[in-house]
């Protein structure tokens, strides 16, 4: 093996002695993030600008096996992109240029680093009848990092998980083959990350980054209509909203729904607000499928189960908000800077159950909560967050909001959910319950392409 200092050598060789650290604040920074999960610091920290560069970097890393991990913003906050066995930490917020928009098959191309904000901004400036799916999370969230953990974002109740809104990757491959995936791997064309092709998206997204380096992605656009708004609703029958939000869904005219319940202020407690987004052209088509919201839930208005609320200026401007920034607020609620959620994905039927438990975790732990639950593709099934919020310099209140977190994934789990964007040990429950040949599958797919195992160790490891 090399030495450190020729490995870092041959860094600076590749990408300029700007854009490679091996200094300790550096190293500091990239050790941890938002959340609880213990910080372990990268040797070695790289900026890449092009493929070209982050395959230089792969094959290096590979030859001499020494661990990379690739990272976005790193605001999943259950420290996926933490390097929990040192090695090079590739920072991809240098990749970030927008390639190709093409309007009529309504795709756009981005670099791997590219945000959220950044493809926001440019969209309503050069494309303004376009747009993409939104998750909550800051701008500075990158497009690529929030598909790998299959995130969801404004427009998943009608179109899926961000993830299925993919339509063609490029990746370094963990042996340093450059790797076209979908439409693009036959054609100059990015419309499809699979069919009629066999889908190959699948071995890289969900996977964290420990099967390849997504360096290019096409995403799906949709029409950006010219008018939005949002009819909020309030009721304290927690085991209605299931139905209610079926209702929504089955109308086919909202865009979004999401329930938010939490305990303070107090006039809060005990009620669920739900949140139903819809969108038009003109005025007719936003006030037919506001009649038809309303029709839907009719009889939940007669029965006084359910109340719609008069949204004044000053209350819908945040409701509004694309991202939003309730969930910002939240994160600091405990002051210090500490949130972490867990947010199993589960059948929209498990609301009741898993309030009950989330009030029940809260008051074991003394912990602060709240929960934020959207409505994913027509009904299908939904993510609910058990979010909570603690100060970083308190290791009593951590400690606290870890075995809170804990306790809810396992319940998670026993009720049928799946634990979305799983910590280290979220993602060993998960594995203790999978089916046996379908972890065989994994292991077997991660060695055939993770040889020498380089990619994000740690993460999805098949014993």
């Amino acid at each position: 093996m090399v030495t450190t200092s020729a490995i870092y050598e041959s860094l600076v060789k590749t990408v300029g002695k700007n854009y490679v650290s091996n200094q300790k604040e550096e190293q500091y920074f990239y050790a941890r993030d938002g959340g609880l999960m213990p910080a372990h610091e990268p040797d070695y920290v790289v900026l890449p600008r092009t493929t070209e560069e982050v395959q230089e970097i792969v094959k290096l890393a590979n030859r001499e096996k020494v661990p990379i991990v690739p990272k976005g913003a790193g605001l999943a906050l259950t420290g996926l992109v933490i390097p929990q066995k040192g090695g090079i930490l590739l920072d991809m917020k240098r990749m970030d240029r927008i390639l190709e928009v093409n309007e009529k098959a309504r795709y756009v191309v981005v670099e791997g680093g590219t945000t959220h904000g950044a493809l926001k901004s440019y969209l309503q400036k050069h494309h303004p009848d376009l747009r993409h799916s939104i998750p909550d999370s800051p701008p500075v969230a990158t497009v690529v990092a929030n598909v790998v953990i299959h995130g969801q974002g404004r427009l998943s109740q009608q179109h899926g998980f961000n993830s299925d809104m993919v339509s063609g990757l490029e990746v370094v491959l963990p042996t340093g083959e450059i790797c076209r995936i979908g439409s693009c791997s036959v054609s100059s064309y990015w419309f499809s990350k699979g069919p009629p092709l066999p889908d190959l998206s699948g071995l890289f997204l969900g996977w964290f980054g420990t099967t390849g380096i997504i360096t290019k992605l096409g995403l799906k656009l949709y029409p950006c209509k010219k008018i939005r708004d949002v009819m909020l609703f309030l009721t304290d029958r927690v085991e209605l909203v299931p139905d209610i939000m079926l209702k929504l869904s089955h109308t086919e005219m909202v865009e979004d729904v999401t329930i938010s319940a939490q305990p303070l202020p107090l006039r809060y407690k005990g009620t669920f607000w739900i949140m139903a987004y819809i969108t038009g052209d003109s005025g007719e088509e936003l006030e037919f499928k506001r009649k038809m919201v309303w029709d839907a839930l009719w009889g939940y208005f007669e029965s006084r189960d359910l109340g719609p609320l008069s949204v004044s200026p000053d209350m819908k401007a945040p409701l509004m908000s694309m991202p939003s920034k309730d969930i910002t607020r939240f994160a600091d609620v405990a002051k210090g800077g500490g949130f972490q959620y867990a947010g199993p994905i589960t059948p929209i039927e498990k609301f009741p159950a898993f309030i009950k438990k989330l009030d029940e975790v809260a008051k074991k732990y003394n912990v602060f909560y709240a929960s934020t639950t959207r409505l994913i593709g027509a009904g299908h099934c939904m993510m609910f967050s058990f979010s909570f919020s603690f100060n970083r310099a308190n290791p009593d209140e951590m400690a606290r909001a870890k075995e809170a977190l804990d306790e809810c994934s396992k319940f998670a789990l026993e009720e049928g959910g799946v634990l979305w964007k799983a910590d280290l040990d979220e993602q060993k429950m998960l594995m203790a319950k999978m089916d046996p040949n379908t972890l065989s599958l994994m292991k077997k797919l991660k060695q055939l392409l993770d040889p020498n195992g380089i990619m994000n160790p740690g993460n999805w490891e098949v014993k």
